[in-house]
């Protein structure tokens, strides 16, 4: 049998209702899986396992007991720090302000341990997860399990750090900018942003059309089993409008279905190694029966920018750096300028503006989806970004371009801007660096199966085999015998 640390979420399900396996047993290997490699990778902002264990056995008894099991029952899941749980803290990952306890958990979090899924850890992010970073000062540095020399992006770092050195089996992540794709590509794992109103959130941060709560799995399948429970309206989230889909567990291929691809899109800088296995993701899919054409996709880059920087305005900038003069040194480099930028960059932008921006996103895509079922892209154009490097001194190149900010290599956000489509990413490849790479596959307004359908086509071929590679259990755990936690301060 395979490792228990690596089952996917699938395999652990089987072997719970054919009673080869009990959920003490599943949660007991990833607490003592985290023992190992969490000193080194550091993904976890708060660990829950004594109580984890405890409701592992209350699974282990429904399980005997021969009832009707709960679709996730006895699966650890780790969840975003930045999705709330009742009573437990809210801290944005920031030391500028106190913390507080949440006073009701997160919609989807209160779906998933309805549904029998066990949270046992809460996952780091980047500071007020402003950016595709993941280190604070309140967490330390988050490592990519695959190369500790890099990060693994942000702002679901931990979440999909956590999936990638297998001390969970389900993970959730958030995705306001790529903030659950991005990391999903840089550690190998599947992450999916659904259409905006699918999966519920508590407002007023679900009120936001580029807000998205989503699923982070090491398989396809299990992306689909948690977004099935994840998914569906809610009434304290006025924009839930969007009935549940199912997405079933025996995915139809893609034969026959239209493929569009677009390597290197617009003026988006991207590395040959990510286009050349973006290039092999569109062979694989054309040997599964999809007709597949390259595609010139015309998003600018500055276009892109100029639409956020009016979305977003300055008031998230100007509250840090308020916070900022009354406590200064305690924020982060990288966030401290990302607040300086967001103030300078809304006051040059109006809403009109804006709005046309979003809609010229909207309209190039719409178009796209005039002619095909799906859209293919890299999620990230750069192969890493240095673990623990703010890019406020130093800046990214990719493909022989400087960048103008380190996150310009996400070309994640025009699916923000137009939040209507489903999006997954699914690793690619691998960079030289021995960091994975990701393609997102971006299905028409609310055909969140039709996403699954590639997603799943793209793995059986190219994407096989990212998380039972032995390279990196060598590599942390010849790292971890001399390592301690990398937290900053607390």
């Amino acid at each position: 049998m395979t490792s228990l640390h690596y089952l996917s979420a699938t395999e652990a399900l089987h072997l719970f209702r054919t009673r080869q396996l009990s959920p003490v047993e599943l949660m007991q290997a990833i607490v003592d899986r985290a023992s190992i490699v969490e000193p080194v990778v550091n993904a976890f902002a708060e660990q829950m396992f004594e109580q984890a264990l405890l409701a592992a056995r209350a699974a282990e008894q429904r399980y005997r007991s021969g009832g009707e099991p709960g679709p996730l029952e006895g699966l650890p899941v780790a969840a975003k720090e930045e999705q709330h749980l009742a009573g437990f803290p809210v801290t944005d990952g920031t030391l500028l302000r106190p913390s507080y306890p949440a006073p009701q958990t997160a919609l989807v979090l209160a779906r998933i341990q309805e549904a029998g899924g066990i949270v046992h850890a809460r996952t780091t992010t980047s500071e007020f997860c402003c950016l595709p970073m993941s280190h604070s000062r309140r967490w330390g540095v988050t490592r990519n399990p695959w190369n500790l020399e890099t990060s693994v992006g942000g702002s679901s770092g931990g979440s999909a750090a956590s999936l990638a050195a297998a001390t969970t089996t389900l993970a959730t992540g958030s995705d306001i900018g790529g903030s659950l794709r991005a990391p999903a590509s840089f550690a190998g794992v599947v992450g999916y942003k659904p259409p905006h109103g699918r999966n519920p959130i508590l407002p007023p941060a679900g009120l936001d059309p580029y807000f998205h709560h989503g699923p982070m799995a090491k398989t396809v399948a299990d992306c689909a089993l948690l977004q099935n429970v994840m998914a569906g309206e809610d009434p304290r989230d006025p924009d839930s409008h969007l009935a549940s889909v199912a997405i079933p567990r025996d995915l139809e291929g893609v034969r026959g279905l239209t493929v569009a691809v677009s390597p290197a899109p617009g003026d988006f800088p991207v590395d040959p190694e990510i286009r050349a296995n973006t290039e092999a993701v569109a062979d694989a899919l054309r040997s599964a029966g999809a007709v597949v054409a390259e595609i010139e996709l015309g998003l600018q880059l500055d276009m892109i920018k100029r639409a956020l920087g009016a979305h977003f305005g300055s008031a998230l900038g100007t509250e840090i750096l308020e916070l900022d003069r009354l406590h200064p040194d305690v924020v982060t480099p990288y966030c401290l300028a990302f607040a300086r930028d967001g103030v300078k960059v809304g006051s040059m932008m109006d809403t009109a503006s804006g709005r046309a921006l979003e809609q010229a996103v909207r309209d190039q895509l719409d178009e796209v989806f005039s002619q095909f079922d799906a859209l293919i892209i890299p999620t990230v154009g750069a192969t890493a970004f240095a673990a623990g490097e703010d890019y406020t001194e130093t800046s990214l190149a990719v493909n022989g371009v400087a960048l103008e900010h380190f996150s310009d290599a996400s070309l994640t956000p025009a699916f923000n801007i137009s939040s209507t489509h489903p999006v997954i990413s699914v690793p690619s490849g691998w960079a030289h660096n021995n960091v994975p790479t990701g393609v997102q596959v971006v299905a028409a307004r609310y055909a969140d199966v039709t996403a699954f359908r590639v997603a799943s086509a793209i793995e059986q071929t190219v994407g096989a085999g990212f998380i039972t590679r032995t390279p990196q259990d060598e590599n942390l755990r010849s790292t971890a015998a001399g390592s301690t936690p990398l937290r900053a301060r607390s």
